[in-house]
């Protein structure tokens, strides 16, 4: 292998590397802060089994690292949506994947997804963007009678926001993602009211 090709090959194994570092940095940060939202630098990196150093070398300080954490947490959430194919995939069958998914994200990334963001930021950007594709997908789901046609597009999706809030509250150790999807999605759909018999 000449010189260029294992430059340009260690230069890829060493930026790997240093991913692999910084998600290991924001996983064991999330842990953390979820446990302790007062700990510090070093017991982040104790749980990396990193040393502080590097962290220190990744981010700056404490706010660094949060903002990071809420960059990547929005990022994976991005992710989530996308997965569902909310503008291709049927209306129901997306509304019940792009609501597992998120919760997925959520429960994994609960303290990154709570702290607010700056209305300028990429994580505002990507809430935004996430916003439009759930207001599309209320859209389809209207014009193939999964909604009512004349549905307060606006009310439905803080409601729907409301209730993966809500699916997500438990934990990792007592929600099941699909069933909380199902369970969230009914809720949305149906209400909580006495089902009406078909030919009603």
């Amino acid at each position: 292998m000449e010189a260029t090709e294992k430059t340009m090959f260690g230069g890829r194994a060493r930026r790997a590397d240093a991913q692999r570092t910084v998600s290991t940095i924001l996983a064991a940060a999330e842990r953390v802060l979820s446990a302790d939202p007062a700990a510090t630098m070093e017991q982040i990196a104790v749980a990396a089994g990193v040393a502080r150093t590097t962290v220190h070398r990744r981010f700056a300080n404490r706010d660094a690292l949060v903002t990071a954490m809420s960059t990547w947490a929005a990022s994976r959430f991005a992710d989530a949506v996308d997965a569902a194919r909310p503008e291709s995939s049927p209306p129901l069958i997306a509304l019940y994947q792009v609501t597992a998914n998120v919760l997925r994200v959520k429960i994994d990334w609960a303290y990154a997804m709570s702290r607010p963001a700056d209305p300028d930021s990429q994580v505002a950007a990507v809430h935004a963007e996430v916003e439009r594709r759930c207001d599309g997908l209320f859209r389809r789901a209207a014009e193939a009678g999964v909604l009512r046609q004349d549905v307060d597009r606006t009310w439905a999706r803080r409601v729907f926001y409301a209730l993966i809030h809500e699916a997500a509250a438990g934990g990792p150790e007592t929600i099941d993602p699909d069933e909380s999807a199902q369970r969230v999605v009914d809720t949305l759909l149906t209400g909580l009211g006495p089902r009406r018999p078909e030919n009603s």
